[in-house]
């Protein structure tokens, strides 16, 4: 269904594509409002002298996928697009936050055979120290600079140490044409990094690179329990059984340093004498020369970007490590990887817009992948149910009316508050059936005593747990119903890796 929700001055109105039985949250639906004040500010903008270079600036469109949800000052699922200007918290904190898939040639009852062990290992090299990324600050810069093509041209400086081991050029290499922007966006400068780096020719290491991060970000392990579209399960190497390894995470801190630096330049150029938006939702005019706005936002952004793609990688690389020391060496090979917060530049009938996407998947057709391998396909779109419930490959459709677009999960329909007093009964078959493997190990006999960690452990299992969240089905029947993007495979999670 699709839900009209007002511009505040009721010039407009924002589609919702909602599932049929779920209007929008109240809370979300008043968050959306105050964004849609964003044209407001346009318009006072436009009057200020000198900001805006030329005329034409707008708020060309805002829609909403399915699993839209209260944000933080703009909703979960928005996607909008503008024309002479950007918005830097439309993308979000977690900038470049994305989903990275995997197809492996594991068998499931092999893993569910050695999960004791494949539990341990993965502790320890996920949450106890145990996972080794050493890289030199050249490589740290080309990475912030270049993403992951600066890290192709750097790999050596690893010397085949801890995971660099897994790194294969060749194959890297073939993996930038499954990934969004290739990984890899130019920034100019690495503004607020410099402590970061490290020595230049020095392997050192850092308490970043390779995290999950908290909230829904997530490490599942998944069987590939139904194909509904067999041509392009075909031509993406899906089988009906197979274990898929599914990574959902982004930037960190890197990515709310970058955030902190674009709020702070969008206040530093904002016209004196002209009312300040009362949404705090800012604007960096297309080319502004002002403190070098336009090049330092872009440059700040990408810093924090190609950190999530290799953030990724290197998760995809520890779970690999996993695998061989406990099942024996194996075949890990990428699908996709994308991001669902960030901004587009996409040209348009001779003009150039910026589609913005919080919380938000690409959803490209086959005309908008051509020259690609997914050009006689579509775009693949990951969207991961709840912990614990399926998730789904879709392939996209091109959808102008959604702004080429699709969700980015479930969403939420309780506040992790709420979510957390959850229904004990609900909870306890829930982790009688599922397995989730975080930090903490509530069998650990050491723990057995200590209810404070022991409820603290509880209480964020509970936060991500299925009846937190929208029905994952229902969302991607609206998909189809839309003609957002079509269903290709159905995966059932085995085990889920959380922080």
């Amino acid at each position: 269904m699709v839900h009209q929700i007002e511009y505040k001055d009721g010039s407009n109105a924002v589609s919702c594509y909602l599932p049929e039985d779920l209007g929008p949250d109240k809370n979300a639906a008043a968050e959306l409002r105050r964004l849609t004040e964003l044209k407001e500010t346009v318009e006072r903008l436009s009057a200020a002298p000198g900001f805006f270079a030329g005329g034409g600036q707008r708020v060309e469109r805002i829609i909403c996928t399915p699993d839209f949800h209260k944000g933080s000052g703009i909703p979960i699922g928005t996607v909008m697009m503008t024309k002479g200007f950007a918005v830097p918290q439309a993308m979000g904190n977690d900038i470049n936050c994305g989903m990275r898939f995997y197809i492996t040639d594991l068998s499931e009852e092999k893993i569910r055979e050695k999960l004791p062990q494949l539990k341990k290992k993965i502790r320890h090299i996920f949450f106890e120290g145990g996972r080794q990324i050493p890289m030199t600050g050249r490589q740290r810069q080309a990475m912030f600079c270049h993403g992951l093509e600066g890290l192709l041209e750097t790999s050596g400086d690893g010397r085949g140490q801890g995971l660099w081991r897994y790194y294969e050029r060749e194959v890297q290499e073939k993996q930038l044409t499954r990934t969004v922007f290739r990984g890899s966006l130019k920034a100019d400068d690495t503004e607020g990094l410099e402590d970061f780096m490290g020595s230049w020719g020095q392997l050192t290491y850092d308490d970043q690179i390779g995290t999950i991060g908290g909230g829904n970000h997530f490490l599942e392990v998944q069987r590939i329990a139904r194909i509904y579209d067999g041509q392009t399960g075909a031509a993406w190497n899906l089988k009906k059984g197979a274990v898929a390894v599914m990574l959902h995470t982004g930037s960190l801190t890197i990515g709310h340093h970058s955030g902190l630096l674009n709020r702070n330049l969008c206040r530093d150029i904002y016209p004196d004498g002209v009312m300040h938006p009362e949404n705090k939702i800012y604007v960096i005019p297309e080319g502004c020369e002002r403190s070098g706005a336009w090049r330092r936002f872009w440059s700040v952004s990408g810093n924090a970007a190609n950190f999530g793609f290799a953030n990724r990688m290197f998760l995809g690389f520890m779970i690999q490590q996993v695998f061989d020391s406990v099942l024996g060496e194996c075949r890990m090979e990428l699908l996709y990887d994308a991001p669902h917060n960030y901004i587009w530049k996409r040209r348009i009938g001779g003009e150039d817009f910026y589609i913005h996407r919080k919380g938000a998947c690409c959803a490209g057709g086959c005309e908008d992948m051509a020259g690609t391998e997914f050009a006689y396909y579509g775009e693949p779109v990951m969207i991961p149910g709840s912990m614990g419930s399926s998730s789904y490959l879709l392939r996209g459709l091109g959808n102008e009316d959604c702004l080429w677009s699709a969700s980015h999960g479930a969403g939420r329909k309780k506040s992790r508050g709420d979510a957390a007093k959850g229904n004990d009964e609900q909870f306890r078959r829930f982790m009688e059936r599922f397995h989730v493997i975080t930090p903490v190990d509530p069998e650990r006999s050491d723990l057995k005593g200590r209810w404070d960690i022991l409820k603290k452990w509880e209480e964020s299992v509970r936060a991500e747990a299925p009846y937190a969240y929208k029905d994952i089905d229902k969302v991607i029947a609206v998909h189809e119903e839309h003609g957002m993007a079509a269903p290709v495979a159905r995966m059932d999670p085995i085990f889920t890796v959380k922080a």
